[in-house]
Formats: C-alpha cells, sequence, structure tokens
C-alpha cells in the first residue's frame, strides 16, 4: 500500500493507536532503525566510515539502533545533549573523512526555533562536505510547514518513518529534505484513518503489469495511435514511440507531418508511420491515441487544432495529452465514454489554469485538482519533482522515484509514449489509474538506476532502461 502523507498529530494519533494494540515503542523504534541502517549501507560503501549525530529524543534513539544495525562499516555515535560540547567534538572528528552523516538530532516535535547555539552546530554539519541522512525529518526543519524554525540540516536523503509527513512534500523544504524516501513497515499497525494524498514506491507495483496469457496475440494488447513530429521537433515522436514501446501494446502507428515522415520512418522498425498534410488518420482498430510530442512548429494547420478538440470532446477512444496540444484543449463540456489523460509540466500547468508556475508549484495538489476539474474530470499527472498523479475529488499520489537528470529534453516524449502505451491494452484499461501511476513510478526508477551506474546517460539510454 502507498504510504499516507499526514501531519504531526496524526502521526501521535497513529502511534496512540499502535500503543493500545499491544505492540511496544521499542519494537518501532528498532525496526527504524533497522530502516534508517538500510539505507546509510546503500548510502556508503564496506569499510567506509559514518558519524551518528543522536539528540536525545526519540529521533537520537533511531539514530543509535540504526548504528548498532549497520554492518561493514566504521561506525561512531556522538551523543549530542549540548550543541557547545558538540561543536568541538564535530570538527576533529571531520578529519576522520567519514562517507555519511546520520542526523538524529531532532524529529517532528520540534515546533520553536532554535537557539543560537543549536544554530551553530547546524550549520557547522551543514558546511561540512560530507553526505547527510536525516532521520524522520531534517532537524530543525517543521515537519507540518515545511519551513525551517530559523536553520535546519541540508539533507542528501531523508527517510521518513511510517508515513510521509506533509511539510517534508512543501516546495520551501526540497532544499531541507533532498531525495525523500520512505520506510513504512517499522511495526505500526495500518492507518487506521483517511488522508487525501498517498507517496507511492516500488512495493506498491507487484507483478505488475500482470503477467500476459499464454494464448495472447497483437490484437488481444491494442492498438495505438501517436499523433507527433513537425518540423524541427521529429525527435519527439521517435521517442514517443519508442517509450509506447517498452510498455508492449500490441501494435503502435504513428501519425506525424508529412515534412518530418522520412526522419520518424527511418528511425522506427517495428512501429508504423504514416504521415499527414491537413489531417491526421487513425487506424481503425486503435484503443488510444497519444497527442503532443513534438507538435510544436507553428507552421502546423490549424486543422490540426480542430480535430484533436474534436476527438478530446467526442472520441470513445482512450486519449492522452502532452505538450503543444495541451494547450489546444477545450475547457469544460460533457464527459465522453473514453478515459482522458493529460500530462502537463508546471508550466504547461500555469498556462492551462491562467495563472503563474508560481502558484502552480505552492499547491501542486491543488492545481491538480484545478486541471482535472477544467478538463472533463480527466486523469492528470503534474510532472516535476515528485510528480502528482489524480483525478477530481479521489486520492492523489505523489511519486517517490526519479531524479534531476529527468530534467532534459526528450524524457517527458518517453513518459507520454509509456502511459499511453499501457493504456492501449484493454486489460490495463480496467484501472487506468494504477497503469498512469506504475509509468510515472516506472520512468522515474528507469532514471534512477541510470543515475547509479553513471552521471552522463541521456534520453536515448532512458528509452532502453524503461520498464525494466
Amino acid at each position: 500500500m502507498p504510504a499516507p502523507v499526514i501531519t504531526v498529530s496524526q502521526m501521535r494519533e497513529w502511534e496512540k493507536a499502535t500503543w493500545a494494540s499491544g505492540q511496544t515503542e521499542d519494537a518501532v523504534t528498532r525496526q527504524a532503525g533497522q530502516a534508517v541502517a538500510q539505507h546509510a549501507q546503500t548510502l556508503t560503501s564496506p569499510g567506509e566510515r559514518i558519524l551518528v549525530l543522536a539528540g536525545k529524543g526519540h529521533n537520537g534513539e533511531d539514530a543509535k539502533y540504526a548504528a548498532n544495525f549497520v554492518t561493514g562499516r566504521d561506525v561512531k555515535v556522538l551523543e549530542v545533549f549540548d550543541p557547545d560540547t558538540t561543536i568541538k567534538e564535530f570538527t576533529p572528528t571531520l578529519k576522520e573523512s567519514p562517507a555519511l552523516i546520520i542526523d538524529g538530532l531532532f524529529g517532528i516535535g520540534l515546533n520553536r526555533p532554535l537557539s543560537p547555539n543549536w544554530i551553530q552546530l547546524i550549520q557547522a554539519i551543514n558546511n561540512s562536505p560530507v553526505p547527510i541522512l536525516a532521520v524522520d525529518v531534517p532537524s530543525g526543519l517543521n515537519a507540518d510547514t515545511g519551513m525551517p524554525l530559523n536553520d535546519a540540516i541540508h539533507a542528501t536523503v531523508t527517510v521518513t518513518i511510517g508515513a510521509v509527513k506533509e511539510g517534508l512534500l512543501n516546495v520551501h523544504a526540497r532544499p531541507f529534505v533532498g531525495r525523500l524516501e520512505v520506510a513504512p513497515n517499522v511495526g505500526l499497525i495500518p492507518y487506521p484513518f483517511k488522508t487525501e494524498l498517498l507517496f507511492q514506491i516500488a512495493a506498491d507495483f507487484p507483478n505488475y503489469p500482470p503477467p500476459r496469457s499464454i494464448a495472447g496475440h497483437k490484437g488481444t494488447y491494442g492498438h495505438l495511435g501517436i499523433i507527433a513530429g513537425s518540423m524541427g521537433y521529429h525527435g519527439a515522436a521517435v521517442l514517443a514511440a519508442r517509450g509506447a514501446q517498452r510498455a508492449h501494446p500490441g501494435l503502435i502507428t504513428v501519425a506525424t507531418h508529412q515534412s518530418v515522415y522520412v526522419p520518424v520512418a527511418s528511425q522506427l522498425q517495428a512501429t508504423m508511420v504514416r504521415s499527414w498534410q491537413t489531417e491526421p488518420s487513425l487506424p481503425d482498430n486503435c484503443t488510444a491515441v497519444l497527442i503532443g510530442p513534438g507538435l510544436a512548429s507553428p507552421d502546423l494547420p490549424d486543422s490540426l487544432r480542430t480535430f484533436v478538440r474534436k476527438l478530446w470532446q467526442e472520441s470513445p477512444l482512450t486519449i492522452v495529452v502532452d505538450a503543444s496540444a495541451l494547450e489546444w484543449l477545450p475547457p469544460g463540456g460533457e464527459r465522453p465514454q473514453g478515459i482522458r489523460v493529460i500530462t502537463p509540466h508546471p508550466g504547461e500547468a500555469a498556462r492551462l489554469l491562467q495563472t503563474t508556475t508560481t502558484e502552480v508549484q505552492a499547491d501542486r495538489r491543488h492545481a491538480l485538482r484545478e486541471l482535472s476539474h477544467r478538463f472533463l474530470n480527466c486523469y492528470a499527472v503534474l510532472k516535476g519533482h515528485q510528480t502528482v498523479i489524480g483525478r477530481g475529488k479521489e486520492n492523489l499520489f505523489v511519486n517517490s522515484s526519479g531524479n534531476p537528470s529527468l530534467a532534459q529534453g526528450g524524457s517527458g516524449d518517453l513518459l507520454g509514449g509509456f502511459i499511453a502505451g499501457l493504456l492501449a491494452q484493454p486489460e490495463l484499461q480496467k484501472d487506468p489509474l494504477m497503469a498512469i501511476r506504475y509509468a510515472v513510478w516506472a520512468h522515474g526508477a528507469a532514471a534512477d538506476k541510470l543515475s547509479r551506474e553513471r552521471r552522463n546517460w541521456v534520453v536515448e539510454d532512458l528509452a532502453a532502461a524503461l520498464g525494466s
């Protein structure tokens, strides 16, 4: 199950319910420490040194348990009761070249500004060149608001315990949180309350996509039509097709503008390619259509926009709209039978909502709900750091995978193709939200895998890794 996104008070109520069930605090703390230790080992190599800074609260207990469970590393624990004393110990400890600092100074209970000597210690930690793993929440950060209490640890990775605290997703918290990971299985009872926001992780997608029937054939798995590519932007059509291929629909047909037919068709083998001049044509047996990648040329005819609007408003097919085509969509109207999906980045979302990118980023879940409401109660994928997925008044999902290397041209075209390739398959259309969520997660996970292997990967590498 995805991890809930909750407030500090909700976390306290969850803990109370867990203790009332007979589970002990020590048992949960031990499991939290194990989870932190696993992440610490992932971030270091055998034989390297880890410095653990353990405060006097529950956060410090988690950190100390983590120190006990780390194996194959040289672990040093500094118990922090007085910041002035710790600063004197911290500086010489840095000369021992730790590969990682585990921050267990303060947890979610901190709710008042830090005193100057604590700020001095936090700044000394931040000024060191050593990566930092924060336990539950970066010390000094308000877990509800995401704002620093004067100052806070700048973590490389934050491993939050049990559930994601709301403040960690605040746009202002990003410099402090770093990469956000969640340790959901630490002995707490199943979350007993309702929450509108969920944090999706790898464990949410066991055996997905489901195994195929041994008697299946091309017709079983759908036919995706892709309307993409124009002068100067033919590569987007190719990347969208390759993303779709990784999802394994039965057939794919790319309808591209005649000006770029040759470069598009020459780069695709298993994908069928057809050209158009005034209006695209799609195969009669299409089960889904992707529209938008590479349709940015100013020379495209107005008839294309008319065609797209009609398809969006009237077609019973699954329609996925991305990139330039987003701005051709008419707001409102009567919802057709087919599945509808839009995949804007924050700038595109701002234009669709007639607001600013800053406003969109300030409240991404509200922006997504507004997009869905404005455009036929469609599913929306609001891309960017911690992509948000969902529609209307239903639960929303925040994606955990991905990294800044996705910020390169073409990665969105791959994602659009991958989403549409999944949704072209009749069996997967039965739960479109799961297909969309998986596509977003798998796209980010492929980027994470590539970044672990090498730093200079390009979108063509992502096309090869997608879905693996």
